[in-house]
């Protein structure tokens, strides 16, 4: 699958400091290790509808991850799904009279101007769930073989569905540390069918869905004629392209349970353990107090910001004010406040001479690396800017180097 255009990354003096990042299995800020290239895994969208400050959020959080471990010197490959078949995509389609995969497709291309606009860099492996269905049936087939896995009937299926047996599953719970309770508690309202009848137990995940009348199936040998469920998708497609373990996980906070529990538990179910070194997570994005969702329609949209005549800096600037693990409400002040922020910017970065930039250079490294503390980077940043427009200064080259330090590591092209 066709990603989007990699933004110029510009060269800027010195190196960063090694990046810290929450680790929501421990809880700890764990130290990102990895080797000369460093393995990047993104649970990537369902194209049933446009990309939300939600989405957003999370990936420019993630963003900012490859960005300072590039400025470490390491080369990363970082890999994202599409969910480009699904219960929800299917859903919409057949509501608004149109293919399923046409839907998917015209979503896709919106999700990747929108991506451009906000300078993200693109993943190495971008990897629609449809193109990668051979891989996809491989790994549950092993997971057939290895004795995890058990049919449950269904009157409206052309054969057996297939779950996971999580009783089998030594890492089960080892993402989240959630209770049982509270694990039950969401995970119908996350795509979670805890009351299906024959389940040998209420929160075991579907792992291939048997082909029902309507419904897009593949033919696979072994399997039942259907598609697969939704977590070992994203499982198949992180074994196949990074392998174990990878350097960072990561999503939405609402993906820790199920589906990031579900992926490292599938992946336990064949014997491959030690799925990632840290599994680190965005908050969410709310509007009038709800969570921005397609399902409830509170939707701040990138592209109608963008068509709007919003400067997409600006959208960026407005995630970046925000620390990336923190639930945050979108309100209209958020985004004046960043055009104004953006705005002097640019005041200062266009004068002839300034004071140095190195301190600030430094300090938006420093921030980044601390958990990815973007507030603290801007505050870095504003504190030139005051004193550059105030005091000047006689360094030449001071505005150059800092907006080439606000592209390559805050992806802010002034």
């Amino acid at each position: 699958m066709i990603s989007w255009p990699t933004p110029f990354l510009p060269a800027i003096p010195g190196h960063g400091e090694p990046l810290r990042l929450h680790d929501t299995s421990s809880g700890e800020l764990r130290e990102v290790t990895p080797g000369p290239v460093a393995r990047l895994y993104v649970c990537g969208i369902t194209p049933y509808d446009a990309t939300h400050l939600g989405h957003a959020a999370t990936y420019v959080a993630f963003d900012l991850v490859g960005r300072v471990l590039r400025d470490n010197g390491h080369d990363v490959h970082y890999t994202q799904n599409v969910t480009d078949v699904d219960d929800p995509l299917l859903e919409r389609a057949e509501r608004d009279g149109i293919d399923w995969r046409d839907l998917a497709a015209a979503e896709g291309d919106l999700f990747r101007e929108d991506m451009t606009a906000l300078q993200v860099i693109p993943p190495q492996d971008y990897v629609g769930v449809v193109e990668a269905m051979p891989t996809i049936a491989a790994l549950v087939r092993r997971t057939v073989e290895s004795g995890t896995a058990y049919e449950v009937a269904s009157d409206e299926a052309t054969g057996p569905d297939l779950y996971v047996d999580l009783a089998q599953v030594r890492d089960f719970g080892s993402v989240s540390g959630w209770t049982r309770e509270q694990m039950l508690e969401v995970f119908a309202e996350r795509g979670g069918d805890p009351d299906r009848p024959g389940k040998r137990d209420a929160l075991d995940p579907l792992l291939w869905r048997a082909a029902r009348e309507g419904e897009p199936s593949w033919e696979f040998e072994g399997l039942p004629a259907g598609r697969p469920g939704w977590h070992v998708e994203c499982t198949a497609i992180a074994l196949d392209r990074l392998g174990v373990p990878m350097d960072v996980n990561g999503g939405g906070s609402d993906l820790i349970f199920p589906h990031h529990e579900m992926t490292v538990a599938q992946a336990s179910a064949v014997g491959v353990h030690d799925y990632a070194a840290i599994h680190a997570h965005a908050g969410m994005v709310g509007l009038d107090g709800h969570k921005m969702s397609k399902s409830r329609g509170n939707l701040v949209l990138v592209s109608r910001l963008r068509e709007d005549g919003v400067d997409p800096m600006a959208i960026r600037l407005v995630l970046l004010a925000q620390h990336y693990r923190s639930d945050w409400d979108y309100t209209d002040e958020l985004l004046r406040a960043a055009q104004a922020r953006l705005a002097r910017w640019r005041e200062a970065l266009s004068v002839n001479a300034a004071g140095s930039s190195d301190h600030a250079v430094a300090a938006v490294r420093a921030a980044l690396a601390d958990d990815l503390d973007a507030p603290a980077a801007l505050a870095a940043v504003d504190a030139w800017v005051d004193h550059t427009l105030t005091l000047g200064g006689d360094d030449a080259g001071a505005p150059g180097v800092l907006a080439r330090a606000l592209d390559a590591l805050l992806g802010v092209r002034v």
